[in-house]
């Protein structure tokens, strides 16, 4: 193609001032850098102080890296983050605890830290939002995404969570910005924290308000269920699965299928 060609085009693509949106340079690989320094930091066992200092110091460089194209104070921003690795060691050694206590299939921590999505999913939920309580925007959500893609697991990373918090299997699990989630919870496979709807101001914009549920401590929420809107599930319940829920439900609660689907009873496909 011809000089001019090129530059006719270009003008073209260089036209719309409009457009004031900040794109990260940050690729995936640097991300998952990131992650996988985090995952040595909070999952290794403890070696001695070099060594932990110097790979904090290398999560540090990391992060002032992904964070430089998004705010000014990226290196100020990486430190603090630095101050609060010790308490999400503490948070994601509990979730690793609670996934081998609550599954017989989990083999051992080794297992659970290297082979299930749920604690991928869980580590990158909870570093980005640390960085999101830091008030760094889009790169947490870039992390979570990153999750997203990985494990087929959305957890929004201004959704909070309290410890001990279980996943088996995951794929599907959607949970919303303003769901709070506390402690000892399990979500299985398919579960989705969501909203029933979204108010509108006097505009027609959307309101950013609490719309996702609260679970409260000790519940397990079976595949494929649905909890919608500003609902509350008390502590203690069991939810089973395939089921769609819009009200509260009481503490120490058990909710199934409460009319038993009819077997037709078909016979090679005919009638279906």
């Amino acid at each position: 193609m011809s000089t001019s060609k090129l530059l006719k085009i270009a003008r073209q693509l260089t036209a719309d001032e409009r457009w004031d949106a900040i794109i990260p340079l940050s690729s995936t690989v640097a991300v998952d850098d990131f992650i996988a320094t985090m995952r040595q930091l909070i999952f290794q066992p403890a070696t001695d102080e070099l060594n932990t200092a110097a790979l904090l110091n290398e999560a540090v460089k990391q992060l002032t890296l992904l964070a430089r194209d998004i705010t000014p104070d990226s290196r100020t921003l990486a430190e603090r983050f630095a101050t609060d690795v010790a308490s999400l060691r503490t948070l994601l050694r509990s979730d690793a605890y609670a996934i081998v206590e609550r599954d017989p299939a989990a083999g051992s921590l080794g297992e659970v830290v290297s082979c299930y999505p749920g604690i991928t999913a869980i580590l990158h939920y909870r570093v980005a939002h640390a960085l999101a309580d830091l008030g760094l925007p889009l790169l947490p959500r870039i992390i979570s995404e990153r999750a997203h893609a990985l494990t087929g697991i959305d957890i929004h990373p201004s959704a909070t969570i309290g410890a001990s918090f279980a996943i088996d299997h995951g794929t599907g699990i959607v949970v919303g910005a303003t769901a709070r989630i506390g402690h000892h919870v399990m979500l299985y496979q398919g579960v989705t924290l969501g909203a029933k709807r979204f108010e509108h101001d006097a505009d027609g914009r959307l309101v950013d308000g609490p719309r996702h549920p609260i679970v409260e401590d000790y519940v397990t929420i079976y595949s494929n269920t649905s909890v919608l809107g500003r609902v509350r599930v008390g502590h203690h319940s069991v939810i089973g699965g395939n089921l769609w829920i819009t009200s509260d439900v009481p503490p120490c609660s058990q909710v199934r299928q409460s009319k038993p689907i009819q077997h037709v009873g078909f016979i090679d496909g005919e009638g279906i």
